[in-house]
């Protein structure tokens, strides 16, 4: 077992310049053991660039990386008592899945017994048992990225990192590869650094979200709280399909569920699941309706303000105008200049009980 703090991983004001750009800007946060976090935003926001930074492929420009408390900013990769996952797998074609899986154990010399019990458990526990004497060329997708995972999983290392693994498989391969890859890492205790720039996976996998932009990072927290209370604009408009709303203030003046000192200064970010149809409030006017099985998405304008509302396929779409309303409790205040969440407008009643299960869900 391994203890708390070899599996542990602090960055502490990490930057990484290539010439001038700055890929990471003094960036600061600390993964847990056993969690599985992912390092999530749009690609060239420094997700790619901070992993690779904690595996040693790269060396930061400035700050610390520990890793079980000692700074590792002088280890190999090697050196660094992790295992990686790539994005286009890395197996090699001319070796069977058992030779892929046990490559690394031959190189660092383990012996043949071991590698032998290791094999076994692995390769029972991915459900490759039956493929071991294929070669990749004879693997699905799905085979294939479990081989690379197995590979990983065999060094027996306490820190997993993972560069994209599903981008290259198909969207039902993909949710189906989601759960096992979070089962297993559950199962096995292992700490995950993910990187993705889908926020589905994210979403549906992480203990902790770790969300980039332009080498920033925008906020850490869990799923149901960067989906709940976005802590800036930019995340607000990243997490969600469709994103959260945002107004500007004016356009909902008057309204009884704002707080009275809500300015013009400000915008109110609202989900499209929490607006709704009302006898009274600002009007809206329609410009569509999207049918998508189980809910209906309406495109729809408050003055110079385009938003979208999430509504059940069954209810009826509304008409040419509306009112609009929203859940008590339910909005986000942002500054308008800055883009942060002004956290003195909270209220108790907000939406903090959003789970998992209530995040739009991915579609083929």
């Amino acid at each position: 077992m391994q203890s708390e703090v070899q599996a542990r991983i602090d960055v502490e004001n990490v930057s990484r310049f290539f010439g001038r750009t700055a890929a990471l800007d003094a960036i600061s946060v600390h993964l847990e053991k056993g969690d599985f976090s992912v390092l999530l935003g749009p690609s060239g926001c420094g997700k790619s660039t901070l992993l690779r930074l904690i595996a040693g492929l790269d060396i930061q420009s400035g700050g610390t990386i520990r890793i079980g408390g000692a700074d590792v900013g002088d280890r190999s990769p090697s050196m660094r008592n992790l295992s990686m996952v790539f994005q286009s797998y890395a197996l090699f074609p001319h070796l069977s899945v058992s030779e892929n899986i046990l490559f690394g154990l031959k190189v660092r010399r383990v012996g043949r017994d071991e590698r032998q019990a290791r094999l076994e458990r692995v390769a029972a526990l991915m459900g490759l048992t039956p493929l071991l004497s294929r070669k990749p060329s004879e693997l699905s997708g799905g085979q294939q990225q479990r081989v690379a995972l197995a590979r990983a999983v065999i060094s027996e290392r306490p820190i997993c990192l993972m560069d994209e693994p599903l981008s290259n498989l198909d969207a039902k391969l993909r949710a189906d590869m989601r759960v096992e890859l979070r089962a297993i890492q559950k199962k096995l205790g292992l700490t995950v650094v993910y990187v993705t720039h889908d926020q589905i996976e994210a979403m549906t996998m992480a203990d902790r979200i770790i969300v980039m932009n332009q080498g920033r990072i925008e906020q850490v927290g869990t799923p149901e709280e960067v989906y709940a209370r976005p802590a800036s604009t930019f995340t607000a408009g990243f997490i969600g399909t469709p994103p959260m709303n945002l107004f500007p203030a004016r356009a909902l003046a008057g309204s009884p569920l704002l707080p009275g000192d809500v300015t013009d200064g400000h915008l109110v970010g609202l989900r499209p699941e929490d607006l709704f149809v009302t006898d009274s409030g600002p009007e809206a006017e329609l410009a569509g309706v999207e049918y998508l099985g189980a809910d209906r998405l309406v495109s729809a304008r408050l003055g110079a303000t385009h938003f979208i509302m999430r509504m059940p396929a069954s209810a009826a779409p509304p008409s040419a105008r509306f009112a609009l309303g929203w859940a008590a409790g339910c909005q986000s205040i942002f500054d308008a200049a800055t883009g942060a969440r002004l956290t003195r407008f909270d209220q108790p009643t907000a939406s903090t009980s959003t789970t998992k299960k209530d995040i739009p869900h991915e579609t083929a």
